[in-house]
């Protein structure tokens, strides 16, 4: 093992520290600095949910996966949680005990799985996948078991007498209890599955909030942290039962509509969203106007590739966000400077 990676383990451990133990973020962490730290196309933590092993975190080759359901019965993670062991993989194209169908279609074709455990129990794994055959080495999975520690660390802190609060906190973000954007994909998937099935309608929103950075600077992230919360507690009153609101990751949202009638019915909600978003919060005896951008598509008018409609969503978030900061430079041009979250 090279000087120059157990220093990359000592920087993630640094990195994890400052993420306060956020189970989301700690995972969201090891997975992206796997590739790099053994050069891995990709990587995943993946938990074992009743029969099945969810995506839960994912970089690189399988990025686009997260939320990915897989039978635990029916892939080499399965096996690697009920024997408890490391498993390598050196050509999945020749490997029975991997999910065929799911290595092709992620284009992997080696790959390391390891345990991660909870209170001595296997609940999940973590997998660097690579697109050659016979990848990693012995040295490889020395570090990747760091790695694994630092992750059933947080897995400790975050729940140390519950395991069904483990699985809330991986799937839930730590600040504002929305679900986070592993779970948002989940849920995603499901739906749109159901949709491609049937005559259901999905609308999908992407939200940002505007000017944030600016609150962060100026006032300190105490509270920026509190604006983020009053944003998440007012566009959560705007859902229903059945939709799912998400933190995605800084100032980003994102709502799933499930059923919604039609293009009509996600208009209406992004109104509602508006009026409810505007009105003032008041922090420490100072008053912040908070607003969002928020783009929309709807399944099946925009499609019902998961992809496509959250580009699209993401696309028209952003010309709205353009216009929106076109307008504020104008503003200042003619008026003093009024703070806007």
């Amino acid at each position: 093992m090279q000087h120059e990676q157990l220093l990359d383990v000592i920087k993630i451990q640094s990195e994890i520290a400052q993420s306060g133990l956020d189970l989301g973020s700690v995972m969201s962490i090891v997975v992206n600095r796997t590739s790099s730290l053994i050069g891995a196309d990709g990587a995943a933590i993946e938990l074992a949910e009743g029969n099945e092993m969810v995506y839960r975190a994912t970089s690189g080759l399988a990025n686009q996966y997260l939320g990915l359901r897989l039978k635990r019965e029916e892939s080499l993670s399965g096996m690697c949680v009920r024997q408890n062991t490391t498993l390598l993989c050196e050509d999945a194209n020749n490997d029975w005990r991997v999910n065929r169908q799911a290595c092709e279609k992620i284009g992997l074709r080696s790959m390391i799985v390891m345990p991660l455990s909870h209170k001595g129990e296997a609940v999940g794994v973590l997998k660097a996948m690579s697109t050659q055959v016979s990848r990693f080495s012995g040295e490889d999975i020395k570090l990747l078991e760091l790695l694994s520690e630092l992750v059933a660390a947080a897995m400790f802190y975050s729940a140390k007498y519950d395991t069904n609060e483990l699985f809330y906190q991986a799937t839930h973000d730590g600040l504002t209890g929305l679900a986070n954007r592993s779970l948002f994909m989940d849920r995603l998937r499901n739906e749109i599955s159901q949709a491609s099935r049937s005559e259901k309608s999905v609308g999908v929103l992407i939200m940002d909030m505007n000017g944030l950075k600016e609150v962060n600077d100026t006032y300190g992230h105490s509270v920026g942290d509190a604006i983020i919360k009053e944003f998440s507690s007012r566009i959560k009153a705007c859902a229903r039962e059945n939709d799912t609101v998400a933190r995605l990751g800084g100032d980003e949202f994102g709502s799933i509509l499930s059923p919604v009638s039609c293009t009509q019915g996600i208009e209406k909600t992004i109104a509602r969203m508006h009026e409810e978003i505007s009105r003032p919060f008041t922090y420490e005896d100072r008053t912040y106007e908070l607003s969002a951008c928020i783009g929309a598509t709807h399944c099946p008018t925009d499609g019902c590739d998961i992809s496509t409609l959250l580009e699209l969503a993401d696309q028209r978030m952003y010309d709205q966000k353009r216009n929106h900061y076109q307008l504020k430079r104008s503003y200042r041009n003619q008026s003093n400077y009024s703070f806007e979250a």
